[in-house]
């Protein structure tokens, strides 16, 4: 049996109670910054109390100031934009822009770092406002556990330790993400780059069908996939962002590789399903299959850099992708080149394998075992 455990069957073996934040807790809101607010790191020892706005993390900290509003430790909690996130913030400091402020009304009854953690898992439905956002009123009916002292205060060492091991995994996950993915440039760029003398360089127009996508056919197409309505309408954008709605038909049937013309200028993305290109997206279609492949064609262009006109709209036009010359070697080469990419594609980028799925499950190991921590059966006074 755990210690933890032990605590519950000796202090509350029956479940503890449950009270509102109003009950338990002094709910300050933010206003306007300090007039003497320094952005950035403090200048002096004058300008030294942080002022803090809704925000994550570092993007919290609005600026540093002469003055504070706060005198006491409590917790901060964002009203509106990224809603939630709660912080535990040193004595002294100024919240503005309606940050919401909590502080225990007796640290014997509810300690500070256990009201934090019983924060990050409250979820209720915002105001229905122009802004969402989340009022004092709201947060004051937020009902939590209250578990004696001492329970609070194992739970609170116990996901302190959890939550230091998950971010120092997840950094040396995210620094070994950031190695993989420097490791793929440096050996894209290397299987793509050939001698000329030994390999063929050709211009795309000369090996690729090219043309730029039109309007969006408005009148047989829906926003949402449905029954009729089942072929992807591709606009210029990153990922899905790109996707525009649905349509019945389709311009393109074979694999081809999309170029954005407008906006993310440059941005490939390779698709082997029938779509329909809109707004002057940019589609290359490989003449001879047996010539070039679709998918080495795709790493070529992808992440490319294109010089275009500064002039009014930046645009990437026809004539200048086919201009691009690309090397060409033998089919089997290039199927060779495609197979070691892929592999390391999957690695850095699906977020089904490789390390953005490690990183992804240890924060959701976190999140269950905290969960599982905060559980209390309800009892009456």
């Amino acid at each position: 049996m755990s210690h933890l455990e032990k605590l519950i069957q000796e202090l509350c073996p029956n479940g503890v109670e449950f009270k509102t934040i109003d009950e338990l807790c002094d709910v300050f809101t933010g206003g306007e910054a300090p007039s003497d607010c320094i952005k950035g790191n403090p200048a002096d020892n004058v300008c030294k109390y942080p002022v803090y706005s809704n925000g994550i993390n570092e993007n919290a900290v609005y600026g540093y100031s002469s003055t504070y509003v706060i005198d006491k430790p409590g917790v901060t909690f964002s009203s509106i934009g990224t809603i939630g996130h709660p912080e535990i913030r040193e004595a002294k400091f100024t919240p503005i822009i309606r940050l919401k402020v909590i502080i225990p009304k007796d640290n014997n009854v509810l300690s500070i770092g256990f009201l934090k953690y019983a924060l990050e898992v409250v979820d209720f439905v915002q105001n229905k406002s122009s802004v969402p956002n989340v009022n004092a009123k709201m947060i004051k009916s937020i009902k939590i556990p209250v578990p004696p002292i001492e329970v609070q205060g194992e739970i609170v060492r116990i996901l302190d330790n959890f939550t230091e091991l998950t971010a120092e995994l997840t950094a040396e996950l995210t620094a070994e993400l950031t190695a993989r993915k420097k490791q793929y440039e440096y050996y894209k760029e290397f299987l793509l780059s050939f001698d000329a003398k030994s390999v063929e360089l050709v211009e795309l127009g000369n090996v690729c069908n090219i043309f730029a996508g039109g309007d969006a056919p408005k009148e047989a197409m829906s926003k949402e996939k449905t029954e009729k309505y089942t072929v992807p309408i591709i606009s210029n954008g990153i990922g899905t962002n790109a996707f525009y709605g649905y349509t019945a038909i389709a311009k393109v049937l074979t694999p081809a590789v999309t170029v954005a013309a407008r906006g993310t200028i440059g941005y490939a993305e390779y698709r082997d399903y029938p779509y329909f290109p809109i707004i002057r997206l940019l589609t290359a279609i490989p003449k001879d299959s047996t010539v070039l492949s679709t998918k080495y064609l795709y790493y070529c262009l992808q992440g490319k850099q294109y010089s275009v006109p500064t002039g009014g709209i930046p645009q990437l036009t026809v004539p200048e992708l086919k201009k691009v010359i690309i090397a060409l070697p033998s089919l089997e080469e290039q199927n060779r080149i495609v197979d070691i990419l892929d592999r390391f594609d999957a690695l850095c980028n699906d977020i089904s394998v490789g390390l953005p799925a490690e990183i992804e499950a240890r924060q959701k190991q976190y999140e269950y075992y905290r969960d599982k921590l905060l559980t209390f059966k309800e009892i009456s006074e």
